[in-house]
Order: C-alpha cells, then sequence, then structure tokens
C-alpha cells in the first residue's frame, strides 16, 4: 500500500562517482524516506510526505502511503491540506508588520484595540497585552477544549464566530501554568487586526502574505467544508471503539474550521509553507529588529509541545538532535491533517504533512524524529546549542 513519490537511484556501472556532496544529500534523501516508512508501517499512518529545500541538495519532495485510502492514490508532497496552528504564524506575522508600522504596540493592553472584550473570570483585557496574546503567556483559557471530548458532528459543521469563540473560553477553568498553549489568543489578536485595519484578518494575511509570495496553494476556506484542488483525504480515529480495540478510522476531510478561526483555518500544501517560513525567516517579510522580537522566546510547557520547545510571537523553536534549533510551527486539525514548518540551520526548510495523525507517545516521537533526520542526515559537525543568534530577555536561555 506504501509508495514513495522520490526515486532515489544508483549510478550505473562503469559512471563517473559523484561528487561527496550528492552522496551526502542521496543518503539524507533516504534517511528521510526511511522515517517517513516508520510512520506509515510501523504505527499505521495513513499517509505522510515531505518538501525540502536548501541551497546544497536544491528542492525535493517524498511520501509513503496513501493520500486517499479508498482509491489507494499515492501520498503527494505537493498535495494541499489543513495546516491547523501553522495558521497562528501568518497571523503573528501581519500583527508584527502592523506594529513596524507604528499601527499596534506590542505591548500595548488589548483593551486600547478591543474595549470590555476580555472581562469575567479573573481575566482583565486591561492586563493582557498584544506580545502575551502571540506568545501563549496571557492566561487565557483555549477555547479549543471545551469542543474535543464532545461527539465530533456536534460541531464539525458549525459556523462560530470569533467572539463565540472567545466567550466559550472565559467560561473555562483558568490555566494553572504561565505558558498555556491558546488558540484563543491568536483568534484576539486577529480581532486586533481588523479593529486597527478596518479589514477581518484574513483579508490582511492574504494581502499582505499570500499574494506577495505567490502562495497559490494557500487560502481561508471559510464556511466551506472541503478542500479546493488536488489534495489528501485526512483520517482520524473513532472514539466510540470498544474497550482493547484500535478504533476505525474516520473520513474527517470536510470539516468546518471557523472554530480555529485566525488561529487555525488555513488551507496550504508543504511547498508553499516552505516558501512562507523561508520568506519570514529570511528577512523578506519583516525588518530585522521586527523578526527579532518574533523570535524573542519563553519556555513552552512541553506537555503542550514537547521537550526543549521554546515559543515567540506565532514562532516555535526546538532544538535539534545535531545541535542548533529549527524555527517553525506546527499544526493539527481534528479532522486528522497535520503540518509542520520550519527552517533549520543554513537556512534549510523541511515542511510535513501528515493525514492522520499520530496516535501514540512512540509515533509522535517518530513524528518529530522525521523532521530531526530531514534537517540531521547530512549534518557531518554539530551546531553548538549555545550559538545566540537569536537571544531573549535572559542571557542564560537559549534561542
Amino acid at each position: 500500500m506504501a509508495s514513495v513519490a522520490l526515486a532515489l537511484t544508483a549510478p550505473s556501472a562503469g559512471a563517473a562517482a559523484p561528487p561527496a556532496s550528492s552522496l551526502g544529500c542521496d543518503a539524507a534523501r533516504g534517511a528521510v524516506v526511511d522515517s517517513l516508512g516508520t510512520l506509515t508501517q510501523r504505527h499505521g499512518l495513513a499517509g505522510a510526505a515531505v518538501e525540502v529545500v536548501d541551497g546544497r541538495c536544491g528542492k525535493w519532495g517524498a511520501a509513503r502511503g496513501v493520500a486517499d485510502l479508498g482509491t489507494g492514490r499515492p501520498m503527494n508532497a505537493k498535495d494541499r491540506l489543513r495546516i491547523g496552528s501553522v495558521s497562528k504564524t501568518f497571523t503573528a506575522t501581519v500583527v508584527v508588520q502592523l506594529a513596524a508600522e507604528g499601527r499596534i504596540g506590542l505591548d500595548a493592553p488589548v483593551e486600547r484595540y478591543l474595549p470590555g472584550l476580555i472581562r469575567g473570570h479573573g481575566h482583565d483585557g486591561r492586563t493582557i497585552t498584544v506580545r502575551q496574546l502571540l506568545q501563549h503567556t496571557s492566561g487565557l483559557p483555549d477555547h479549543v477544549e471545551a469542543f474535543v471530548d464532545r461527539p465530533v458532528n456536534e460541531w464539525r459543521h458549525r459556523h462560530f464566530e470569533p467572539r463565540e469563540l472567545i466567550a466559550t473560553a472565559l467560561g473555562l477553568p483558568r490555566p494553572d501554568k504561565k505558558w498555556h498553549y491558546s488558540t484563543t489568543n491568536t483568534v484576539i489578536a486577529g480581532l486586533v487586526v481588523e479593529k486597527v485595519t478596518g479589514h477581518g484578518i484574513e483579508a490582511e494575511v492574504t494581502r499582505r502574505i499570500i499574494e506577495p509570495l505567490a502562495l497559490r496553494d494557500t487560502y481561508w476556506p471559510g464556511d466551506d467544508t472541503r478542500i479546493r484542488g488536488p489534495h489528501s483525504r485526512s483520517y482520524f480515529r473513532d472514539a466510540d471503539a470498544p474497550d482493547g480495540t484500535r478504533s476505525p478510522r474516520v473520513d474527517g476531510t470536510e470539516w468546518n474550521v471557523t472554530f480555529g478561526g485566525a488561529g487555525g483555518a488555513l488551507v496550504s500544501a508543504p511547498s508553499d509553507v516552505g516558501r512562507f517560513f523561508g520568506a519570514l525567516l529570511g528577512g523578506k517579510l519583516l525588518p530585522a529588529r521586527w523578526l527579532a522580537e518574533m523570535k524573542r522566546t519563553v519556555p513552552a510547557d512541553p506537555d503542550r509541545l514537547w521537550p526543549g520547545a521554546r515559543y515567540g510571537l506565532g514562532l516555535i523553536a526546538s532544538p535539534l538532535e545535531c545541535g542548533g534549533w529549527w524555527w517553525g510551527h506546527g499544526g493539527t486539525v481534528p479532522g486528522g491533517h497535520r503540518a509542520l514548518g520550519a527552517v533549520g540551520p543554513g537556512g534549510r526548510s523541511v515542511s510535513l504533512a501528515l493525514n492522520e495523525v499520530p496516535d501514540t507517545d512512540r509515533a509522535e516521537e517518530d513524528f518529530h524524529a522525521v523532521v530531526n533526520t530531514a534537517f540531521c542526515a547530512d549534518r557531518t559537525e554539530p551546531t553548538d546549542r549555545t550559538d545566540r543568534t537569536d537571544r531573549t530577555d535572559h542571557a542564560k536561555e537559549t534561542p
């Protein structure tokens, strides 16, 4: 059932040996294909794909498994998918662009832009800043937690307004940790953008990012439950399976993702995700001073991300096994799509797509192993993890 979208061929007999760099690239590609195979074969995920771009090995993609269980169509790194919380980085970038233009103050209270919106249950928009929204240090609960334990058909096809999602979050228990990942933060940030510009966050992201970068596979779906153009189906496990048995797969491709809004609704493709992060971290979307603001990080809760991860303004920094850090973001939607886009040492970009979410700790570890392999397989000398090119306020913390 599994398929490989990248052909790896050996040189013919008598042919001149390829340069060492080519051999290193071939070995790295083979290692990435093997790591994708771990997800589809050992863990039984439907499909996995990756696109990698760098100056030494060029641009290449690989895939294992199937994009559509019904037809057996192979997974393809060019297919569109729902990118979930990768949307947060798009929204955060627009907020910081407006800060660079002097139209939003990162350390201004949310109350300045949205008076009276955040009130009750110990929350007060007068004491929460825009920076804290983007950094997930606002202390606000995550409205998504109110939905995930409910039967999916109760809310899967519903339209949600941003203020409805915020009101839902404010009625949830207050988080007990200083850093608490909350899609509600980004939904509020989207309303700040709308207040300042007079246009919805969807329009501003499209005008400022999607169109200038020619991201032809990236769009906001609104209430459309379908994905336009070539795309992978997505799958999740039925929660009602008998004890001791693995739940059957359910097709989750059609979904109204207004529940994610500014923090989780975008549709894209690995090539577009890679181009976006390459442009952002390459300084094409923000002046250097303001990109540095996005890269000022705080420790993230490992129970909500993973050990070692740090969070900036809509950006995750994660340590690599071979040294150094990748910068980017991941995203998951309940229907089964998962995306991750990142840029690592030397400017290499890696974009990963799954059409079924890992459902065990080991599968989750092997998902992150794909990212490490894509960045590290051809690295011969480790990068010093204490390299502080991107410093925070805290001299002893990296990055």
